[in-house]
């Protein structure tokens, strides 16, 4: 998994004009999958993403989470994310899961993070979207999990 992390003041995601999903202060995900995913990476990043002392306390410093100031999260998938352009002009998506793979591996990941009882909102799974993102700060992270692989 690939996560593009942005702190934000506020976000939000349109599908043919019409907003689907609406956070204040917290994080905007960004997330990409790929075949090898598993539940472990999905747990992995999930806690990550809501345990990560990015934001300021009163005296500046970052060390509290989204979980300390009961931010939101908006959650949106991003095969592109697995684009490699290292040849020619067109980017290659082979890394990126299949969209039935994917799918299925992004709602547990949601479903890990609403689990925390913050606000977790989303796009829509597969539609064009716009995505509006006031960041912060700027911070933004980029979190990466591979697979564990097994050594025979």
């Amino acid at each position: 998994m690939r996560i593009i992390l942005q702190r934000v003041n506020e976000s939000r995601v349109e599908v043919a004009g019409q907003m689907i999903g609406e956070i204040q202060k917290g994080l905007n995900l960004l997330v990409g999958i790929t075949p090898s995913d598993t539940e472990q990476e999905v747990a992995w990043m999930a806690r990550k993403c809501l345990e990560l002392r990015i934001f300021p306390d009163s005296s500046g410093k970052l060390s509290q989470s989204v979980q300390d100031i009961e931010g939101g999260l908006l959650v949106i998938s991003q095969f592109t994310l697995y684009g490699d352009c290292r040849k020619g002009r067109r980017p290659s998506f082979d890394q990126a899961a299949p969209g039935a793979i994917a799918e299925k591996i992004y709602e547990q990941f949601v479903t890990k993070l609403r689990a925390s009882g913050l606000q977790v909102e989303t796009g829509q799974f597969g539609a064009m979207m716009n995505v509006y993102i006031e960041n912060d700060g700027p911070v933004t992270l980029i979190l990466e999990r591979e697979a564990e692989r097994q050594i025979p």
